[in-house]
């Protein structure tokens, strides 16, 4: 399926520019920055809001010209039930199959804060929630988006793949995440819709978030 052959990308007066992903760019660095200067040292959960929030706010200056259009360029069109439930439950079989390779340090440190009581409602917001909906939009929304209208939606599946594990940083959780990132964005590009990938994120995550709190809790009681 190419962009040329989806009629729904057709539909899109205002399609994802060239210049939305240069101001996305030039904008998340200048609200990091100085937000990082201010918090730089806080725990783990403080700095990841501060950047999944800054990256939803440059995202939000990027497409801002576009008005509503932004929504359905980004993804946000309808999608089948059927579709969500599939990718949910795919994204939960990848997962499990390459947990088995190992927790890279990212991971345990994330999960570690997870294991913590107190800490477990604002993990379960941060991490399964506002992670998923920040790295669909920019990866699944306005990457693929512009990526497709270029060079079609083949390629932008393999990109916005390869730059959402690369994103990672540590190159174990990178090459874990890989096989996600593929899965979500094959939803991306068959339903031509965000919902299917980020339901299929927030669930995944979500899963990990209150399994490890689960197994800490078990292993306390024991």
């Amino acid at each position: 399926m190419t962009a040329d052959a989806n009629p729904l990308i057709q539909n899109d007066s205002r399609p994802i520019s060239g210049w939305s992903i240069v101001i996305f760019l030039v904008v998340l660095p200048l609200l990091l920055a100085p937000a990082v200067w201010l918090l730089g040292g806080r725990d783990m959960l403080v700095m990841l809001t501060l950047f999944f929030v800054s990256s939803l706010i440059a995202l939000a200056v990027a497409v801002s010209p576009m008005g509503w259009r932004a929504l359905p360029a980004l993804g946000f069109r309808p999608a089948r039930i059927w579709t969500i439930v599939l990718g949910a439950v795919g994204a939960l079989i990848v997962s499990i199959a390459v947990s088995q390779l190992g927790e890279p340090e990212g991971v345990k440190q994330a999960l570690d804060v997870a294991r913590t009581p107190s800490l477990f409602v604002a993990s379960l917001a941060i991490m399964a929630l506002l992670a998923p909906l920040a790295e669909e939009a920019v990866f699944r929304g306005l990457l693929y988006g512009w990526l497709a209208r270029r060079w079609g939606t083949t390629i932008a599946w393999f990109v916005s793949s390869i730059l959402f594990a690369a994103a990672h940083i540590e190159p174990a959780h990178a090459l874990l995440v890989l096989p996600l990132g593929l899965w979500f964005g094959w939803l991306r590009q068959r339903t031509d819709s965000l919902w299917p990938s980020l339901v299929a994120h927030i669930v995944n995550n979500g899963l990990a978030v209150v399994a490890a709190a689960f197994i800490t809790t078990t292993a306390s009681s024991g």
